[in-house]
């Protein structure tokens, strides 16, 4: 018995979409929120069904702590999916999120509902020794990492009553993705297809790549143009792939 769904905290549903064969849930990068994928979700409609993951800390839910562990944020994200989980779905996450989905999908598989495909974004696999990878400590490194990834727009860094808003689930994010640590275990059984940027500074195509080991079935590497934040001006062929490996149409176009 799949239990009710309510409304929970953690899935926005923009664009309800209850006939769709699959379902896509979206997991966003580090400091990112649900509203990311509000294009997506609107652009997948009604062919794809689409739900963002809302981490806590964030819009409507800044007034719950942010939580500093990947591991701890993935189980109850699993919690939250599970009604969700009657047809098949898929899960696609960007850079932190892309070790979310990752970590999600393992706890899924282990309890007899994985998902049809993981997408991964902007994230070298897993496995990888991370020892040479910089990760910002202070606020300062985290606002400077930020604005060299283009992922948060210069005029609201410089908006101190913003900044205040969005240090805290920037700093915990920033915090889990040093903290966290591949566990080994069984790979998973879905097709993995992942996206990063050719001059992704964070993500090569050979790290990129490197989640193929993560995967007993198919695998596939798109490398499109553009930095860590690719998916902003290559959205319509990111989608167009994402469509097509789900069986559905591809989408017309993709506004912002």
């Amino acid at each position: 018995m799949t239990a009710h769904r309510g409304d929970s905290p953690w899935l926005r549903n923009f664009f309800p979409a209850p006939r769709a064969p699959v379902r896509l849930v979206c997991l966003a990068h580090a400091g990112g929120s649900a509203s990311f994928y509000f294009p997506v979700a609107r652009a997948l409609s009604p062919r794809i069904e689409v739900l963002a993951v809302q981490y806590p800390g964030r819009q409507d839910r800044r007034g719950e702590n942010a939580i500093g562990d990947l591991d701890v944020l993935a189980e109850r994200i699993v919690q939250a999916l599970e009604p969700w989980t009657d047809k098949p779905y898929a899960l696609f996450g960007h850079s932190m999120g892309a070790i979310v989905g990752f970590e999600a999908a393992r706890r899924l598989q282990s309890a007899g509902r994985g998902p049809s495909r993981l997408f991964v974004s902007g994230r070298r696999a897993p496995s990888l020794d991370t020892a040479g990878e910089y990760q910002p400590v202070t606020d300062q490194e985290v606002l400077t990492e930020i604005t060299r990834l283009d992922g948060t727009g210069r005029e609201l860094l410089e908006d101190q009553e913003t900044l205040r808003m969005i240090l805290p689930a920037l700093r915990a994010d920033y915090g889990a993705v040093r903290r966290y640590r591949y566990r080994p275990g069984p790979a998973l059984a879905c097709p993995i297809t992942a996206f990063t940027g050719d001059r992704d500074p964070k993500a090569t195509a050979g790290q990129v790549r490197a989640w193929q080991a993560h995967t007993t079935s198919a695998f596939e590497l798109n490398v499109l143009p553009g930095g860590h934040f690719f998916l902003v001006g290559e959205q319509q062929r990111v989608l167009s792939t994402v469509s097509r490996q789900l069986g559905c149409a591809a989408p017309s176009a993709v506004v912002s």
